[in-house]
């Protein structure tokens, strides 16, 4: 400890938002370097090292081989892709002095691709893994949580090249037992989730989510097994029904209800109906969207939902991208007056506006697209928007009265919707993710054209996986996870050491003994910290040793005289007494017992 480069904090940073970060930065293992950003202290790398080596060691059981591609690329292969733009503003961007266009690599499959397509020709040649370990970029918005949302991160990124479908299909799942594997031996919690790919492209796509409180991931799962991002969540969709007996629509004054819950105050008051009373599920509310396409150009798009949802602007990200999704300014209302704000009805949208502005011979009427909440299907009926203020339409029938440019997945999923399978009610969770395994398919390889000549000679188009795991994130995960109100505790396959000794006191005969227990620990193949500062008082020791959160603390003081050492386990708190002369050997197979060695 004398010698280490390290200095501990008592104060948490100013700018740390949760424990992770807190404590990884005042025990000493990373510093901030710039916002989303940080410096890997000696600490810090001996923890990322031991993550590291267990997904080397799963990732070669699987068959993977490694390989490591540069961070600064060049433009043209994502701009084959459409990822030069479709990545937007998160991509660093930059020119060399020639004013060639580069970036800082968010992924590399395009990469992948490439050298796979220059050094493979046949079929014979698959199939084929090979992954790397690389630092990657991307331009977060707001970075935050220390290393759980950084600008820099390191990922394992792994890519699998087949032939056929079927081939793909093995390489994804011994890639999926790999994560299990590697997961399970980082002694992460997860859960696997059904995701959808975002601007990775792709068709199977499944998430490993650590939960967490302080995760920024919203995910779902039933009592039956179902379990999904809720990006990913699809409405069961009711049935149709006939409209023969339903009443027409008529528009009714209702003035001041520019929201849900006035609406339906109003409705109950001024037009009741027989049956039931009006709730917020009877009422259409249409949600105006702007959207950005990554090469700037902004269009509107209207959403209709259910009244008693809210819009989730997550999901529908998810469904619009690579446009990103806000909602509608007052400028944007400025330049469409056929939106009368807080009384949007499907009249002035959509396929019914456009033929009707055909019928005026407006040829080149584009009204607003239209899209709709899976639940609203034909029959069913609603009170919504007539499109002039202080004024609704009720009993307006879906099919009949209007329709839709399409459907959307852009309502909240909540605690208790119905499982997409049947297998029960939803639980929504937070959670952080800490790998995602896609089945690319051949996005890739036909916009590079990897080809490979199968077994009659013909060209045939390699099929591709894409298989990702956030090592610094598991990092931050593993603290997140292992620490109490005295600081880190980390599982013993990846702490920086796996035995703390500590000598208090001034007595020369104590930093003897403690200088040859280390000695001997180390001869055994234990990996110590020694706290050999002298001038340094034993509670300043402890709370380093405690805040550091190696699994064993071996600490001679006192006892000496007696002839025992105290050993701590640090995640247990617990301690107990060992004899000095037999403490090296204890201790030892006590590390090996944790290891499951």
């Amino acid at each position: 400890m004398s010698t280490l480069f390290l200095r501990t904090l008592r104060e948490d940073p100013a700018d740390a938002e949760v424990a992770s970060h807190k404590l990884l930065v005042r025990a000493g293992y990373i510093r901030r370097a710039a916002p989303g950003i940080y410096t890997w202290l000696p600490l810090g790398l001996k923890v990322l090292a031991k993550v590291e080596a267990i997904v080397r060691e799963e990732m070669d059981a699987a068959g993977g081989q490694e390989v490591h591609f540069p961070a600064l690329l060049p433009r043209e292969p994502y701009e084959a892709t459409d990822r030069w733009t479709e990545y937007g503003p998160n991509l660093f961007r930059l020119q060399d002095r020639k004013g060639g266009d580069y970036l800082l690599a968010p992924t590399h499959e395009e990469m992948f691709t490439l050298l796979v397509k220059d050094l493979y020709s046949s079929y014979k040649d698959l199939p084929l893994t090979i992954y790397q370990i690389q630092t990657k970029y991307r331009d977060e918005a707001r970075p935050r949580a220390g290393l759980l949302r950084g600008r820099e991160f390191i990922m394992k990124d792994s890519y699998s090249f087949d032939i056929s479908d079927a081939g793909l299909d093995a390489s994804y799942q011994a890639q999926r037992d790999a994560y299990i594997r590697i997961f399970d031996r980082l002694g992460l919690e997860y859960v696997i989730v059904q995701a959808q790919s975002g601007a990775m492209g792709g068709s199977k796509s499944e998430e490993f989510l650590s939960p967490t409180v302080v995760g920024e991931d919203t995910f779902v799962r039933s009592p039956g097994g179902y379990a999904a991002n809720v990006e990913a969540v699809t409405t069961p969709v009711p049935a149709a029904l006939t409209w023969d007996d339903a009443p027409a629509a008529h528009v009714e004054d209702t003035p001041d209800t520019p929201t849900i819950a006035s609406l339906v105050d109003v409705a109950n008051v001024a037009h009741p109906r027989a049956d039931r009373a009006w709730t917020a599920a009877d009422t259409l509310k249409n949600v105006v969207l702007a959207l950005a396409s990554p090469t700037g150009e902004r269009t509107l798009l209207v959403v209709g939902i259910p009244g008693d949802r809210e819009a989730d602007m997550t999901r529908l990200e998810a469904a619009l991208s690579p446009a990103t999704v806000e909602p509608a300014t007052e400028a944007d209302f400025a330049k469409h007056p056929e939106l009368v704000k807080g009384y949007i009805g499907p009249g002035a949208l959509g396929p019914q506006a456009r033929a009707e502005g055909v019928a005026r011979g407006d040829e080149d009427d584009t009204a607003i697209p239209y899209l709709l909440d899976p639940r609203i299907v034909p029959g069913t009926r609603w009170i919504t928007g007539a499109d002039a203020p202080g004024r609704h339409v009720f009993e307006l029938t879906a099919g009949r009265d209007f329709t839709a440019d399409g459907v959307i997945e852009g309502a909240e999923v909540r605690a208790g919707d119905e499982a997409p399978d049947g297998s029960g009610p939803l639980e929504l969770a937070r959670g952080v993710e800490i790998g995602h395994i896609f089945q690319l398919g051949r996005k890739y390889a036909e916009a590079l054209d990897l080809r490979v000549l199968d077994e009659n000679g013909k060209q045939q188009v390699v099929t591709m996986g894409s298989y990702g795991i956030g090592v610094t994130r598991a990092v931050a995960l593993l603290a997140e996870n292992n620490h109490d109100e005295l600081g880190l505790a980390w599982p013993i396959q990846v702490a920086p050491y796996q035995v703390h000794v500590v000598a208090t006191g001034k007595d020369d005969a104590v930093f003897e003994a403690s200088a040859r227990l280390a000695s001997e620990l180390e001869a055994a193949g234990i990996e110590v910290c020694y706290d050999d500062r002298f001038k340094v008082s034993p509670g300043v020791k402890f709370k380093d040793a405690e805040l550091i959160g190696a699994p064993f603390i071996l600490v001679v003081g006192r006892g000496l005289a007696d002839g025992e050492v105290e050993l701590k386990v640090r995640a247990a708190g617990t301690s107990e007494a060992l004899p000095v002369d037999d403490a090296a050997a204890t201790v030892a197979e006590r590390v090996r017992e944790a290891l499951g060695a």
